[in-house]
Parts: structure tokens; sequence; C-alpha cells
């Protein structure tokens, strides 16, 4: 391109290449600067002997299309405050250093692209239309802080994309806004992701994809989401902070990071989840969540963690568990009892173990559920073992009372030891021990029919009493 050729503006941009000196035409009257200028001066622009070149422009209104695809620019490029007519094509392209942040754009094409000595800026960048970063491959940081991104109306197509890309650093995206998709599927952040005050919307479909994200730590504080969070098999290996979040999908699933490895999931002081929650065979260190930010639909079986916050009672941890969309899931009962058990809250761990097995009663054949009943309603499944003393001290108390006003006759007259009504009921219940007094004395009619009920009453509570002991021990 000839010098010739330029605008006011453009020569103003070309000569100050060189030195790499900023340009601002904001306040410029004809501050408008083609994209093939801009081409020129990335991939061949002057240069001069003992200066560092470098593309610095603010507030210019670029016509055409920038497209520099598969292209080596080797100087660094600041296009800020700008306002692109055209969508810029940056495809396969390789940069040292990219900054648009505060541009105004249709959209951006730069799928594959490399930024191989710094960062990528796009921070407060607006975008009308879709940005493709899906495969790329950033050396430094991703700024995306307060930028706006939409995708087109009545379009399938994501906000945003940045599957399979790879970022060196963090990825900022605070105060980020996306009507749309999302993509964030298989990326690789080496530090931490920032979501914090992000506002997604996507209320009929997927507003975040991220699922086989691989990061330090996640933090999304203060997130608002209007569609599912696609977290399924993430590896985190610090926080995914989702405190004060709002998740709302009420007709799906709000949040699903099934088979993810986290090492703490916070959802402290988020509003109660719109939707469903799966966490199935996820693998958390650290689960913070109340019981009544959880929704009415959870998915936890194989869901393992360390330690739960905050602590509540085994009630309220155990009206989630009756929530689960699969039903009964023994393994859910487990954890929790385990993580009581960790804090040394035995009762509470006891309180599981006893409702799982009630919820575990009411999927049995009826004499299954009939000899639960007796279980629960005696021992308490062994969990409630001074249950089956007050049954035995009062029988003993009836059966004591009854002979001792209707002491029954002797079997033997002249040979029978003297009657207590005490020692007697005991022989009754108690079927190994004997005083001598259950084979001395034979009650008549009803008495009889009494002493029936006692031996077998007392065989049912021994019975009952070493079948929840004994499940009480194992699984200690």
């Amino acid at each position: 391109m000839e010098i010739n050729d330029l605008t006011p503006a453009e020569r103003q941009v070309w000569e100050a290449f060189a030195t790499g000196t900023a340009v601002d035409l904001r306040d410029t009257p004809e501050g408008t600067v083609r994209a093939t200028v801009l081409r020129a001066l990335m991939l061949n622009g002057p240069q001069s002997e003992g200066e560092i070149p470098g593309l610095k422009v603010a507030g210019a209104r670029i016509t055409g299309v920038l497209d520099v695809r598969y292209g080596t620019v080797e100087t660094y490029v600041r296009l800020s405050r700008c306002h692109f007519e055209e969508m810029p094509q940056l495809y396969g392209c390789r940069f040292r250093q990219l900054n648009l942040s505060g541009s105004e754009l249709p959209g951006l094409a730069a799928s594959s692209v490399r930024v191989e000595g710094g960062a990528l800026r796009l921070t407060e960048c607006r975008f009308r239309g879709p940005v493709n970063l899906a495969g790329s491959q950033i050396s430094g940081a991703l700024f995306m802080d307060r930028a706006e991104f939409r995708a087109p109306d009545d379009s399938e197509d994501p906000a945003l994309r940045l599957n399979h890309s790879s970022i060196g650093e963090d990825l900022v995206a605070t105060g980020i806004r996306v009507r749309g998709r999302l993509v964030f599927n298989s990326a690789s952040v080496a530090a931490s992701v920032n979501f914090n005050d992000a506002r997604l919307e996507n209320p009929r479909g997927t507003a975040i994809d991220a699922q086989a994200l691989s990061a330090n730590t996640v933090h999304a504080r203060n997130l608002t989401a209007l569609g599912r969070v696609e977290m399924r098999g993430v590896h985190i290996a610090g926080q995914l902070n989702l405190t004060r979040a709002r998740l709302s999908n009420p007709r799906g699933t709000a949040l699903r990071a099934s088979s993810a490895v986290i090492g703490e999931l916070w959802l402290r002081d988020a509003e109660p989840v719109e939707g469903a929650v799966n966490l199935r065979r996820a693998q958390l260190e650290l689960l913070h969540a109340a019981p009544q930010i959880l929704p009415s639909e959870v998915r936890l079986d194989g869901l393992t963690y360390t330690t739960l916050a905050p602590h509540v009672t085994a009630e309220q941890r155990l009206s989630v568990l009756d929530r689960d969309a699969d039903g009964y899931v023994p393994h859910a009962y487990e954890q929790l009892t385990a993580a009581y058990l960790r804090i040394g809250d035995d009762y509470a761990a006891r309180q599981v173990q006893l409702a799982k097995q009630r919820r575990l009663r009411a999927t049995r054949a009826w004499y299954g559920r009939l000899w639960g009943y007796l279980q629960d309603v005696t021992v308490g499944y062994g969990f409630r073992p001074l249950r089956a003393c007050a049954w035995l001290v009062s029988l003993l108390a009836v059966g004591s009372l009854v002979y001792a006003l209707h002491e029954p006759p002797p079997l033997k007259a002249s040979e029978h030891p003297d009657f207590d009504p005490v020692f007697f009921t005991l022989d009754l219940l108690l079927p190994v021990i004997s005083f001598g007094q259950e084979g001395a004395f034979a009650p008549e009619g009803g008495y009889q029919a009494l002493s029936y009920a006692l031996v077998i009453t007392g065989w049912i509570l021994a019975t009952t009493v070493v079948t929840g002991v004994t499940r009480a021990v194992s699984r200690q």
C-alpha cells in the first residue's frame, strides 16, 4: 500500500507505528481507519532502528474486514475503544499480545488463535454477535471482565465459544454479561477462573457448558445463571465458589456437576436453587450447602465427600435425601453417616442409619416390612436399645402384678419353691436365664395364655435386640 493513499487519520496511525506511539482518535472528526491499513501494519509495518514498533490505536472507527487469518503478528496490538463495522477474522493467527478493551464489535472469529507473548484483553468489549475463541492458546491471561456477549436472536450458535482453549494464567470474567450460551467445555486454565458478579442468560437452554473444564479454582460469587449450568466431569483442584449465586432453570436441571472432581463446592448463602441439582458420582472434599438451598429434586447417587457444612441436624440433611429423584439410594445415607462420624456426632450418625433402615423397609415385601416395623418399634433397629429395656420393664410390671394377684398352682404340691411373681415373670420373658419358677408352676386358663404371650414376646425382643445390636456393631 502506498503512503499517499492514506487519510489523515490513517497517516497518523502509520507514522506512529514504527515507534510504538499511541494514537487517540476519539476526539478526531475523521477518525475512520480502514481495516486493510491495520492489516498491513500488523503483518509488515515500517520499522525504525532502535525503536520497538507497536499498533496502539484508541477510538477509531474501523471499516472493512480485519482479515489476518493464519498471519503472524510480531508487534504489540492494542485497538481499544474502537468501533468495528465488520467482524474481525483472526482464525489461526499468532499474536504476541492483543488488546481490544472497550471496543464494540459485531462479533469475533478467532478460533485457534495463539497469543504467545502475553495476554488477550477483551475487557469491557461489547459484542453484538457470536465470539469464537475455540481452540485458542493463550500463554498469559484472558481478560473479559465487564464484557458483553450476545448470540444472534433465534440462533442456536453460542454467544461465546471457549471450548478446547488453553489459558496459561487466569481467566478474568468479572461482571461479564452473556445473552445466549457460553461454551467452555474441555478448556484448561492453569490458574483461576473468575466469574464473580457475572450474569449468564439462556433461559430456554444451557447458560454455561463447562464440561470437562480443568482449573485450579473457579470463583463465581454473586453469579446469576438463568439456564442450565453444565459442569459434568470438571476437575477443579481448589474451590468452585458459588457463594450468594442464583441458579435458575425451573423446567430442568439447574446445576449438573456429575462425575466431577472438586476440592470444595461452596453454595454458601446462595438463593434456593430453581431446578434440579445433579451431583451423581462427584468427588468433593468439602460440600458447603445448607439443606434449604437445595431444590425439591436432587440426584446424589455415588456422591462422595469428606466434610459437610454447615453443621445442621440429621433431620434437616435427611430431608434432602428424601428428595432424591432416584428414590432410595443407600450410598447417600452411608456418606452422610460417615460425615457425622468424622466430626464426632454419633447421635446424628445413628439417626441417619435409622432413617436408612426405615427407607429400606418401604422397598421390601409385606413380610419384610412387618419384621422391619417390629424391629423399629422394639429397639429402633438396634440404634435405640433402651426401648427394649422399656418393653421388658413394662411387661415385667404387668406380669408381676397379674401373677401376684392370681398365684398359679404348683405342678407338684410337695416339691416347689416359694412363688415369686417377679422372678416367675422374668423366667417367662428371658429365654436363656432360668430362676426355677417357670418349671414349678402352671398357670391356668387366661393366665396360661398370658404366660405364652410373655414367652413369645421375650423371644421376639431377644431376637430383635441381637439383630439390631449386631448390625450396629458390625457397622462400627
